[in-house]
């Protein structure tokens, strides 16, 4: 049986993009929602937060003069059509979902609000939650822990490139040393990189687990329904 029933999944905005690295892979998407539906039709409360890195990537922008408050309000967009894309692939598979948008964009989706999130996931809807925070200088990642503070959830789920926590960089360093489990306060004295501090913090102020493991395992989905013994747990 899973241990989290109420989950929060984080996710970059890259993995819509599919062979492309930018923009929406409607095919990808597709996909990607059909494993969404199967989180769903297990039983377990599916809410979302995803990047807009497919879209924008700020880093690329400041070299050529973006001030940050332009760079991250475009990005907030960015997270919009990502969620719209979802929520259609999601209700072309006859899975209830609605996006709820941290800033104004009427009539395209609704305005978030906490009951409304609340009403929408104790209904069986999959809940998109897009444009972050609603504020520059917050990321995606703080915008997760957010949610699911506001919202009394069981875990956040980051769903990453990489199998769980390393001590250091996989990528760059071959005796980087897996860490299956760990506090808030060691996530953030390594100052690991999966999520911002901000994000560890929050989380670890309301005590919601974090849970991080890899969107490129074929088994996410099942590991997920199954509660599998995989990837890496913070928590106290």
């Amino acid at each position: 049986m899973p241990e989290f029933k109420k989950i929060l999944l984080k996710m970059s905005g890259e993995v819509l993009a599919g062979d492309n690295h930018v923009g929406l892979d409607f095919k990808t998407v597709s996909g990607f929602a059909s494993n969404l539906a199967e989180i769903q039709r297990a039983g377990i409360e599916l809410s979302i937060v995803i990047g807009g890195g497919n879209m924008i990537r700020g880093r690329d922008a400041h070299e050529y003069g973006f001030d940050r408050v332009s760079i991250d309000s475009i990005g907030m967009l960015g997270t919009v059509m990502n969620a719209l894309a979802i929520k259609a692939a999601l209700e072309g598979l006859k899975v209830p979902a609605q996006v709820l948008s941290a800033v104004g964009v009427s009539p395209i989706a609704e305005l978030y609000s906490r009951e409304r999130a609340r009403n929408l996931l104790s209904s069986g809807h999959v809940v998109i939650f897009a444009a972050g925070t609603g504020h520059p200088f917050f990321s995606t990642d703080t915008a997760a822990a957010l949610r699911a503070s506001e919202l009394g959830l069981d875990c956040v789920v980051k769903a990453t490139k990489v199998n769980g926590i390393y001590d250091k960089d996989p990528m760059k360093f071959k005796d980087a040393k897996f860490l299956p489990r760990l506090t808030y306060d060691e996530a953030i004295s390594l100052n690991i990189e999966v999520l911002d501090t901000a994000a560890f913090a929050m989380c670890r102020e309301n005590k919601i687990p974090i849970w991080v493991m890899s969107i490129q395992d074929p088994d996410w989905v099942k590991n997920i329904v199954e509660g599998a013994d995989i990837g890496t747990i913070v928590r106290e």
